[in-house]
């Protein structure tokens, strides 16, 4: 069978969004959507909440921006309470995008090194099968062949490890002994690259895009970063699509038992109102880079944007007031379960992992032997067209394999999403990997 073309698999034109309320979002056609990823992976409270809408009006009519480095704000001042509360972190830099944050965390490893006298130390280590974010720095530091591969000339050159990868262990190794394996091998590329030469080891708690909603294994990110203590690296959390909430803390890394040097936040900061992010350090980075600057060397025209902020005050006050990080640890790992017994019937669904609305399923081609579907078959392609149809939103992925087989497909519904709207979700997802599965070649 020739493999498919792109309209065989995909939407020759996209359809004209018109408007969204709640976990719904409605095309021009009327056609009505179910946002069963929340995009990919942001909205946190689902669309048109008229409370974010009426705040951000409110801040627009007094001043839509006043310049970071000239002014300070309500919304600056209420944001970073609540980010330095959350995190138990001691300041940031603010971005408009988790590409940017990532960015501005590398900026900010450099600077603390350079300030406390190590300016030797400009390497970074990051992990296979990651994504990271768009701009250059964040792309290589990704271990995403697919979308690096256009720019892999121009990138720059970062130390590589194995993914923390429980489903997909190393050959050779157990899963009891997986975290020490990946400990050791994060020490041996220290040591390779020069311990007086490392900044800073970059990962994701839970890896989105590029894993499939794949969480580290327990005790992974203590192991680690005890390694990177003993030789002065910085650990830096990439929690741009895992944070904010989504699995059910603020902080995903508190579940993993670690405070980072530096996280990075975004995505559902703002809930996708208005673009913002940032990179969040320890008051020890802060003091440091205080005495040696004055301060963060990086930051950018809309570094604390007002209208920004605002939306994003008003969005965590939201998430708080309602207690929805309460209701993802209670329902995320019951609808996880519930999820992998609605497609037990579906001997491709090789796992169903995540944490709190976070959850991804991996699709093989032999459940036996884990292969993947062959990267012809477009089979994560098949499944976001076949899911539009059926409209539901989900966010599928592949190449997490060799870069380029494997199918993931993650959902990350709105934190409010209701049971009735969760069994909406879980119903269109289900009929669609049928149909998807069943329309493959044997």
């Amino acid at each position: 069978m020739p493999r498919p073309s792109a309209n065989d698999i995909t939407q020759e034109t996209l359809p004209k969004i018109s408007h969204g309320r709640g976990v719904y979002l409605w095309d021009v056609s009327g056609r009505q959507y179910i946002d069963g990823s929340g995009g990919p992976a942001v909205f946190s409270i689902g669309h048109g909440d008229p409370r974010v809408n009426a705040a951000v009006a409110r801040q627009m009519e007094k001043v839509a921006y006043g310049y970071r480095y000239l002014f300070t704000t309500d919304p600056l001042e209420e944001m970073s309470a609540i980010i330095c509360k959350a995190t138990g972190l001691a300041d940031m830099v603010y971005t408009t995008s988790g590409s940017e944050a990532v960015e501005s965390a590398v900026k900010i490893a450099l600077q603390y090194h350079f300030d406390r006298g190590e300016p030797g130390r400009v390497k970074f280590i990051a992990r296979q099968r990651s994504w990271h974010g768009n701009t250059l720095m964040a792309t290589a530091l990704s271990g995403f062949e697919d979308r690096q591969r256009a720019f892999a000339g121009a990138l720059p050159v970062v130390g590589r490890v194995s993914a923390a990868n429980t489903y997909r262990l190393p050959e050779g190794v157990t899963r009891e002994k997986l975290v020490a394996h990946l400990a050791a091998e994060l020490e041996s590329e220290i040591l390779r690259l020069g311990p007086e030469t490392v900044a800073g080891f970059l990962f994701e708690p839970v890896v989105g895009a590029a894993g499939g909603a794949l969480p580290a294994p327990e005790g992974y990110a203590k192991a680690v970063a005890e390694v990177c203590r003993r030789h002065g690296v910085l650990v830096i959390c990439d929690e741009v699509m895992c944070g904010s909430g989504r699995t059910g803390v603020w902080r995903a890394s508190e579940e993993d038992g670690i405070t980072a040097d530096i996280i990075t936040v975004a995505k559902s900061l703002s809930g996708g109102y208005l673009p913002l992010g940032a990179a969040v350090y320890t008051k020890g980075i802060a003091d440091v880079m205080a005495a040696g600057h004055g301060g963060p060397l990086t930051g950018h025209t809309y570094t604390g944007h007002t209208a920004c902020l605002a939306a994003g005050v008003a969005v965590q006050k939201i998430v708080e007031e309602e207690g929805l990080l309460a209701r993802i640890r209670d329902k995320g790992p019951r609808w996880r379960s519930d999820l992998r017994a609605r497609m037990a019937h579906l001997p491709q669904v090789g796992d169903v992992r995540g944490r709190g609305f976070f959850i991804g399923v991996e699709l093989v081609a032999d459940p036996e032997t884990k292969a993947p579907f062959a990267a012809s078959l477009g089979v994560n392609g098949r499944i976001r067209a076949e899911a539009l149809r059926r409209g539901l939103i989900c966010y599928p992925s592949g190449g997490h394999v060799d870069g380029a087989a494997g199918d993931t497909v993650i959902l990350a519904p709105p934190f409010n999403a209701s049971d009735a709207e969760l069994d909406e979700i879980a119903d269109k997802l289900v009929a669609t990997l049928e149909t998807v599965l069943a329309g493959l070649p044997s």
